[in-house]
C-alpha cells in the first residue's frame, strides 16, 4: 500500500464530528475583537498568541487547557463577533478540504454581553450560512448545542437545541471537566432528547476513566462519545498478543458506538502519550467504530489535514485506511440518512476514487 502524501491528505474529503467554535479562532481575529471589547491578551501579535496558545495548552492537564478558553471565549460576547468567528470557522475548514462538519460550543457561554440564547445560536447560524453560501456547495455545516458539566442549563440547553434542529442545530453535548460533573447529573435533559428523538453526544472517557463511558451510554443514552479514549482500559493485550475485550469495551464495538477521536488534543491533555501510543492504533485494528477529528485547532495547533497526516506517519495507513475513518464519520454524522449517503456516494467515495487511482 502507498503511503500517501500530505497533499494527497489535504486534498482528500474529510468529516468532522468533533470541533469547538471557541477552540478554532484564528489568533489575528482574537487581536482584533479583543481591542473591540476591551479585553486583555498574553499577547498582542497573531504569531505569538497562537504560539501561546498551543504551548498553554500542552501542560499535559485538562483542567490547563480548558483555561485557554478565558480568552476565546471572552472576545465571543456579541452577535458581529460570533457571526465573524463563525465565518471564519467555516472558511478555514473549506480550506482544509473537510465537506461536512458539526460545530460545537456552548450557548450559555456567550450571554456575557447581554446576548439571549437565541440570538447567539442565530449569530452562528448567520456566519454559517454566510460562509457556506460563499463556498458554493462544497460544504454541508450544523451546529451542536453544548451544555457546561458544571452548570445546571442542560436542559435550557436541549430545549434550545431541539428549538432549533430544523434551523441549523443538529444535536445536543455536554463538555467540561468529567471528574466530579458525571453525566448523570443531566439526565432530566438526555431523557427530554430521547422522548424528542434528538441526537447528542457527550464528552466522556478522555480525562475520566470506564465508569464516565458506562454512564453516558447506559444511563444518559449517548449516540456517540466525545473522545471515548479511556474504553481502551476495558481492553487487554495479553503477553501472546491475543486482545481480549471487556463487557462495556465489548458492547460499544458491537453496538458501533462511534468514537470521536481527537488525537493531537489527547496528546496535549495527557490522555495518550504521543500519537504512536494513542489507542487508535488499536482500535481502529479491533474495527471500532474510529472517527478522526480536530477538537481545537487553534489550542492543538491542528488541522484534519494534521490530525490525519499524523496518522499516516504513526501508523503506516494508507488511503483506503483514511477513506474507512472518513465513511465512519459520515454514518455517524447527526444528518439524516438519505443526505450521509448522498455525501459517501457522490462525494467521499468518487474523490478518494480519484486519489487512490
Amino acid at each position: 500500500m502507498t503511503t500517501p502524501t500530505r497533499d494527497q491528505v489535504r486534498r482528500a474529503p474529510k468529516i468532522l464530528l468533533h470541533d469547538h467554535l471557541d477552540g478554532g479562532l484564528r489568533p489575528q481575529t482574537i487581536i482584533d475583537l479583543a481591542a473591540d471589547c476591551g479585553h486583555e491578551l498574553p499577547a498582542t501579535e497573531a504569531g505569538a498568541l497562537g504560539r501561546w496558545f498551543t504551548e498553554a495548552a500542552d501542560s499535559g492537564s485538562l483542567v490547563r487547557y480548558l483555561e485557554t478558553f478565558d480568552h476565546t471565549v471572552a472576545v465571543m460576547q456579541s452577535g458581529p463577533a460570533l457571526t465573524r468567528v463563525a465565518r471564519e470557522c467555516v472558511e478555514d475548514l473549506v480550506a482544509d478540504g473537510v465537506v461536512y462538519a458539526e460545530v460545537r460550543y456552548a450557548p450559555e457561554q456567550h450571554v456575557g454581553g447581554g446576548l439571549t440564547l437565541d440570538e447567539v445560536v442565530a449569530a452562528v447560524q448567520e456566519g454559517f450560512d454566510a460562509a457556506v453560501e460563499a463556498a458554493e456547495g462544497r460544504i454541508v455545516v450544523r451546529q451542536l448545542l453544548t451544555a457546561m458539566r458544571h452548570q445546571a442549563r442542560s436542559m435550557e440547553i436541549a430545549e434550545l437545541a431541539v428549538a432549533w434542529r430544523d434551523r441549523g442545530v443538529a444535536g445536543f453535548d455536554i463538555a467540561g471537566a468529567e471528574a466530579g460533573f458525571p453525566p448523570t447529573r443531566h439526565l432530566d435533559a438526555f431523557e427530554y432528547l430521547q422522548r424528542e428523538n434528538a441526537h447528542f453526544t457527550i464528552h466522556a472517557g478522555e480525562a475520566f476513566g470506564l465508569p464516565s463511558i458506562w454512564q453516558a451510554i447506559q444511563w444518559c443514552g449517548a449516540d456517540r462519545l466525545g473522545h471515548g479514549v479511556r474504553i481502551i482500559d476495558d481492553i487487554t493485550v495479553h503477553d501472546d498478543g491475543e486482545v481480549e475485550l471487556g463487557r462495556l469495551a465489548a458492547y460499544v464495538r458491537d453496538k458501533r458506538i462511534p468514537l470521536e477521536m481527537c488525537p493531537a488534543s489527547n496528546v496535549q491533555t495527557g490522555a495518550a502519550t504521543s500519537i504512536a501510543e494513542h489507542p487508535i492504533g488499536l482500535l481502529t485494528r479491533l474495527r471500532f467504530r474510529v472517527t478522526v477529528n480536530t477538537d481545537n485547532r487553534l489550542m492543538s495547533g491542528t488541522s484534519m489535514t494534521d490530525e490525519m497526516y499524523s496518522l499516516v506517519e504513526a501508523f503506516g495507513y494508507g488511503l483506503p485506511d483514511l477513506r474507512w475513518f472518513t465513511i465512519n464519520a459520515m454514518k455517524s454524522a447527526f444528518l439524516p440518512f438519505d443526505e450521509r449517503l448522498d455525501i459517501i456516494d457522490r462525494i467521499i467515495k468518487p474523490e478518494y476514487a480519484a486519489l487512490i487511482g
